[in-house]
């Protein structure tokens, strides 16, 4: 076998982030700083302005975006994960998460390419919200 994946190889999906969804996450996530569920306590925040989602939230979307387009073909790992938060999300805003492959090395020992990719979370006013960095391990799919 060789190569599952391709460098220069691209990929995003889009989230919006509505005060409920925002709010619903955070509980999930057991993250329960009245910035992510009480729009009065957020909206008196000098530094936001307004409820704002869990960092977790974002991270999670550009960590799952990586097994559910590879997982379509092949079989995916996560390895590494780097993430630098750079601005808020802010209920109502559109956010688009993307991934980029910028190296892919086939490992005959894993039976599979260990893959460098560079992602980044936007939103709507095109300003980068997560600048991130992953290393993953991409298989063949099992028979």
């Amino acid at each position: 076998m060789g190569k599952i994946v391709a460098i220069g190889e691209t990929f995003a999906a889009t989230h919006h982030f509505s005060p409920d969804s925002i709010r619903e996450f955070s509980a999930l996530a057991h993250d329960f700083n009245p910035l992510h569920h009480d729009a009065d306590y957020a909206a008196a925040d000098l530094r936001f302005g307004g409820l704002i989602s869990s960092g977790t939230q974002q991270m999670s979307y550009l960590a799952a975006l990586l097994a559910t387009h590879y997982s379509k073909t092949a079989q995916p790992l996560g390895l590494e994960f780097d993430m630098k938060l750079r601005r808020a999300v802010h209920a109502g805003d559109d956010i688009t998460v993307r991934w980029t492959v910028t190296d892919s090395l086939w490992k005959d020992k894993l039976a599979g390419d260990i893959v460098s990719l560079d992602g980044e979370a936007v939103n709507q006013r095109g300003e980068t919200v997560i600048a991130a960095t992953a290393k993953i391990l991409v298989s063949a799919k099992p028979a």
